[in-house]
């Protein structure tokens, strides 16, 4: 069994060298590169089962909050694990395309500053207020916050953030799509045309499960369900626009969630992942029963 762990953080080598070892060991996990981030890093789709429905999962959209793509790609370990052991994990009936690490300059950026080499050093160092600490640091290498970067009010939620230019969070960039990694997403979930999505973000233990009411019927419903399994609020959430679940509702008519995981101030402390991956997994798992 691999395990996934986190190891002093969680870096995208982390998460390429645990997919490796994954794909090794789980014939039944397929890894598909769906594009790349501003720095060429290859943004991999995991895909597990050969149900007709295909359904999403993805984490680690902003940079401080790594944490999820280990608490998700965990889950992935436990379901190819199950499925492998012969156990109902609810693989026959849909296939899951997961992307644990949306962000995967961010997310090197946040824990370990900027890189030696990096061609926007000082750009970025001016972004972040002259300050070395990325800790706070949510958005992309670029500066330009992931999840307020989808055509979904885009201009209502840049105009509510007030950011005009590159900043460690809320500049949701120069048009909707600019960035590589949100841009990414978006052609895999149109290909794919999932039945619903989830994100997983840090912190507050809710579920977010609405947008300007055109989510279906059944979505208030589903949020309770799955907020039952873990111990979580679900949330009817306004004023806000331009995440991936807001498009996808917007676009779909589908159901679509935010999960915020944990609780805390973000970067959340790994010594609370064994607790956090406890009360998530029964929310994931009952994602997939749907």
């Amino acid at each position: 069994m691999v395990t996934v762990k986190n190891f002093n953080g969680y870096r995208n080598a982390d998460y390429v060298k645990q997919v490796r070892e994954l794909t090794r060991r789980y014939p039944g996990i397929r890894a598909r590169p769906i594009g790349q981030s501003v720095l060429g890093e290859p943004l991999l789709a995991l895909v597990l089962g050969a149900g007709p429905e295909a359904i999403h999962m993805n984490a680690a959209v902003h940079a401080n909050e790594w944490i999820t793509a280990p608490l998700l790609l965990r889950f992935v370990e436990r379901l190819a694990e199950a499925r492998e052991a012969g156990e109902a994990c609810g693989l026959d009936a849909v296939t899951l395309w997961t992307v644990p690490m949306v962000n995967p300059d961010g997310a090197d950026l946040a824990q370990d500053g900027i890189p030696p080499g990096c061609a926007r050093a000082e750009e970025l160092a001016a972004w972040n207020g002259g300050s070395g600490d990325f800790r706070r640091w949510k958005a992309n290498i670029r500066g330009v916050d992931l999840n307020d970067q989808f055509p979904a009010g885009w201009e209502l939620e840049r105009e509510r953030r007030g950011a005009s230019g590159p900043a460690p969070q809320d500049y949701g960039g120069p048009h909707p799509l600019s960035e590589p990694e949100a841009a990414a997403l978006v052609r895999l979930t149109r290909e794919m045309r999932f039945s619903r999505v989830l994100s997983l973000h840090t912190q507050g233990k809710e579920i977010y499960w609405n947008y300007r009411e055109r989510e279906p019927r059944e979505a208030e419903a589903f949020a309770g369900r799955l907020a039952a399994a873990g111990g979580y609020r679900a949330v009817k959430l306004t004023g806000s626009d331009a995440g991936y679940k807001d498009w996808f509702i917007d676009e779909f008519r589908r159901p679509g969630f935010t999960v915020e995981v944990g609780e805390g101030v973000n970067p959340l402390p790994l010594e609370d992942f064994e607790e956090m991956y406890k009360e998530l997994e029964p929310i994931l798992a009952e994602f997939i029963r749907g």
